[in-house]
């Protein structure tokens, strides 16, 4: 503060001097311009001594007021740029005025008015005044700080508060420890929305300004790394202040939410819990909460099967499912590196004190599934396995019915016959209205969940219907960071496609939630916010590499694949939505399936894929799904 004050001193006397001098200057040109043209000196250019020494008294003392209520003052020299040149223009000029206007009414100049006299002092103090703050940047912020930046990276704390103090306690610790990474960062500054803390120092480092600063802060102080320091702060804040960060070049690291924060002794240091900028950062929305009591309630003791165990949907409904302790776990998938990953996860994490059985295993072999469950009895089945690349299944449509369709109806027809209790599969909002072939298959699957729930006595059978799903094994978000690190363009198919995101943990907590509120027969819809176009993803993306979009990343536009929507529906037009006990949860009414249809219509699509006729797949199950509009492109 002591460091700030004097700055301001420094300016203030030096205007003072830049203000007086050009008066005295201004006249003293202008009566050597007289005597070089041999003329009388005339009081139209210029002032008696006298004169000119209250002239320039009054000009002084209303300049320094209108230069410090107009903001001229109230600067660092790093944050120097056009809004302080602004102030310094309209201080001088209403300065000036002021001057003017008294002296004029005071019949000062009786033999006519010195204009020539007054514009020189206007734009010689002006000029003078601007030219001595870009110096004094230049300079004086150049020479302090030589030396201190190379091999330092330079930082932007946002948030001055008591996690940018502990931020700044670690930073000063690490300096001593020669092996941490930390010691080369070098604090620059601080930004706060609260106008209380501007000008003040926190240990040191001065708060500069407010977030709105934040990209011209960046570019002037050549910061590489912001800090967010606000763990406190609310989802709408956080997306603002993010939407400022992601404008610039820098890198980004976050605190985590102040419940995500570890402040016991043993917790490493605040500035070790910094993470850097996760994509689910930029989503928009407040994360979904569950009520993890009566998912405890729903899983503990029982025995638990999660078909596509292996996926990035499935391990995670396995990874949740062990911490409300289970009887068992039984993991069924057809890829074994991916079983075999997840189960070693387990075993690593919870050594022997978990039940968990690993079955490579196809849902479309009804005999094999038999076998597994006659001999582990589940009493609740999550089914995640499918196929649900929609390019891929494009061209191999009979596979997706095969797995996708036949493998739900023998999953589910088990269920039933071994009496589980509840049944709940995994569905997209791709099954709504599809336009292409993955997408009907899960709805031919919502309408066999359906079927079975509308004369089943023992077991609930329900849907669980969600968007798209970040960091998932087909998410645009793996393709996007491996085309970023490799350097490629990254290639998005439509400017203007739009689609709904969630977490993988959210929606598998949507999934454990709807089973545990599950009766039979619902179709659990999330509520997933706006929508995100998928090219301000990627942008947002490029620039958390601390890369700038079209400059150091081209995004290349390959147009709609076949089958694709510029954007996905969550709900049917038939469909009407009831609230829950949840907000964030809503259920769609059921919908009548006439069975017997169902049930003709899908020995005919079983032909048709066995034979694996293509076309023939596609034609019958278009007769299963009237809302079906299958196009190659959109």
């Amino acid at each position: 503060m002591k460091d700030f004050n004097a700055k301001k001193i420094v300016l203030m006397v030096a205007d003072i001097l830049i203000i007086a001098s050009v008066g005295f200057l201004s006249n003293l040109i202008l009566m050597w311009v007289d005597i070089l043209r041999n003329a009388t000196p005339s009081q139209f250019f210029q002032l008696e001594w006298s004169t000119l020494t209250l002239v320039v008294g009054l000009e002084v003392l209303f300049c320094f007021f209108t230069l410090y209520v107009s903001g001229a003052y109230v600067f660092f020299w790093r944050l120097l740029g056009k809004h302080e040149y602004i102030s310094c223009i309209v201080g001088t000029t209403l300065g000036m005025v002021l001057s003017i206007g008294l002296l004029s009414f005071f019949k000062v100049f009786d033999e006519g008015f010195p204009l020539v006299l007054f514009l020189m002092q206007y734009f010689l103090s002006i000029l003078l005044m601007i030219g001595f703050r870009g110096f004094a940047k230049s300079t004086v912020v150049n020479l302090t700080e030589a030396g201190r930046s190379e091999n330092y990276e330079r930082t932007l704390i946002v948030g001055a508060g008591r996690a940018a103090r502990m931020i700044l306690t670690d930073i000063e610790s690490a300096k001593k420890d020669p092996n941490n990474p930390s010691r080369n960062i070098l604090p620059v500054g601080l930004v706060d929305d609260d106008r209380s803390k501007y000008g003040n120092k926190l240990m040191g480092v001065p708060v500069l300004g407010s977030t709105m600063d934040i990209p011209e802060l960046c570019k002037q102080s050549n910061i590489s790394l912001i800090v967010f320091a606000i763990p406190s702060s609310t989802e709408e804040e956080r997306q603002r202040i993010l939407a400022l960060c992601s404008k610039t070049e820098c890198k980004i690291k976050m605190v985590p939410y102040l419940s995500q924060l570890l402040f016991d002794d043993n917790a490493p240091q605040l500035l070790n819990q910094v993470k850097d900028i996760q994509i689910e950062d930029l989503l928009g929305r407040d994360p979904i909460t569950f009520d993890k009591e009566k998912s405890e309630e729903f899983i503990r003791g029982k025995v638990l099967m999660v078909t596509g165990g292996g996926g990035s949907i499935g391990s995670e409904l396995v990874r949740q499912i062990a911490k409300y302790s289970p009887k068992q776990i039984i993991i069924v998938d057809i890829y074994e590196n991916n079983a075999y990953d997840i189960q070693q996860e387990l075993l690593l994490e919870y050594d022997a004190g978990l039940n968990v059985v690993t079955l490579i295993a196809s849902v479309r072999d009804y005999e094999k599934m038999d076998m597994i469950f006659d001999k582990y009895r589940p009493d609740v089945v999550f089914h995640a396995a499918a196929h649900k690349h929609v390019p891929l299944m494009e061209t191999s449509p009979e596979e997706a019915v095969k797995n996708n369709i036949f493998g739900t109806f023998n999953i589910a027809t088990l269920a039933e016959k071994y009496e589980v209790d509840k049944f709940i599969m995994i569905s997209t909002d791709k099954a709504v209205n599809p336009t292409n072939v993955m997408g009907a298959t899960k709805r031919c699957c919502e309408m066999i969940v359906q079927y079975k729930a509308q004369h089943s006595e023992k077991t609930d059978f329900v849907t669980t219907r969600f968007g798209n799903v970040l960091g998932s094994n087909g998410s645009v978000i793996p393709l996007f960071r491996r085309q970023i690190e490799s350097g490629k363009p990254v290639t998005v198919t439509h400017p203007d496609i739009i689609r709904y995101f969630m977490t993988i943990p959210e929606a598998v907590s949507l999934v454990l939630q709807a089973g545990a509120m599950a009766n039979g027969g619902e179709i659990f819809v999330l509520d997933m916010g706006d929508p995100v176009k998928i090219t301000t993803l990627a942008e947002n993306l490029i620039r958390m590499y601390g890369k700038v979009p079209y400059k150091d990343v081209e995004i290349r536009f390959t147009g709609l694949r076949p089958g694709e929507k510029l954007f996905e529906e969550l709900l049917m037009n038939e469909e009407g939505l009831k609230s829950t006990e949840n907000k964030k949860i809503f259920i769609g009414n059921q919908i009548a399936i006439d069975e017997e249809d169902l049930l003709g219509k899908l020995d005919k699509l079983k032909k048709f894929a066995d034979q694996n006729d293509s076309e023939g797949t596609v034609d019958m199950l278009s007769e299963i799904v009237p809302t079906f509009n299958h196009k190659t492109n959109n």
